[in-house]
């Protein structure tokens, strides 16, 4: 398997797995990642048994990519001037890729789950407690680094659209299979998340509401209608 968990967007991530549809490419990959260490462009070559210009231009698609990262390093003891130029050295951006349509991210629901079961040992806390906190949290610190509800909505996997009444629905949950078997704890588990995605943003233009059309997510964001908190 090979889940690029931040940094990319669903259509990157969608790019990365299909540029790994290639054998040699996916060989290249693992090469790299397997390595313990960065490689080199001959050290590629080598490990693969093809020609330095082959490797060449799969390196480059993979680092396009974001699959590989680049470092130049200066190889063996000399230092200064006359030691040579810097080699160009590849490590794995990655240890695994993955991605699906419609966006799931049952590895972020996995995430919380641990978490709660982990601060419910640790605490004495309820396990219900446990989960609302733990996701409330996740969702606080994701609101944060997002700054924009929507935008957040977007990069989850919401696929977030407007009702025409100034609110928003959600045309995709991101945990689908899950709450199929587990609705309540996956449910509630989404709730946390959102609400703390909305601290997080210090949205104080929408609240969180449930949605009953099981066609999509268990929530929408509805127009605040009081005064701001």
């Amino acid at each position: 398997m090979v889940a690029l968990r931040s940094g990319l967007d669903d259509g990157q991530r969608l790019a990365a797995v299909a540029s790994l549809g290639d054998p040699l490419r996916k060989k290249l990959f693992e090469l790299v990642r397997d390595s313990g260490h960065a490689l080199s462009r001959d050290d590629c070559a080598a490990g693969l048994g093809l020609p330095r210009s082959t490797i060449r231009a799969h390196l480059d698609r993979l680092v396009e990519e974001r699959l590989l990262l680049v470092e130049f390093r200066k190889m063996g003891e000399r230092t200064g001037p006359g030691s040579g130029r810097p080699t160009k050295l590849y490590t794995a951006a990655h240890s695994e890729v993955s991605a699906s349509v419609p966006p799931r991210h049952y590895d972020l629901a996995a995430s919380l789950l641990a978490a709660a079961v982990q601060h419910s040992i640790d605490t004495g806390t309820d396990i219900e407690k446990s989960l609302a906190q733990v996701a409330y949290r996740e969702g606080q610190r994701r609101g944060a680094a997002a700054g924009d509800i929507h935008q957040l909505l977007h990069s989850a996997g919401y696929s977030p659209e407007p009702d025409g009444e100034g609110g928003t629905i959600m045309a995709n949950c991101p945990f689908h299979r899950l709450s199929q078997d587990h609705t309540g704890v996956v449910c509630s588990l989404n709730g946390s998340l959102l609400s703390g995605a909305l601290e997080g943003c210090g949205d104080q233009r929408h609240d969180l509401a449930p949605d009953a059309n099981i066609s999509h997510c268990c929530a929408r964001l509805l127009p605040r209608s009081g005064p701001p908190r």
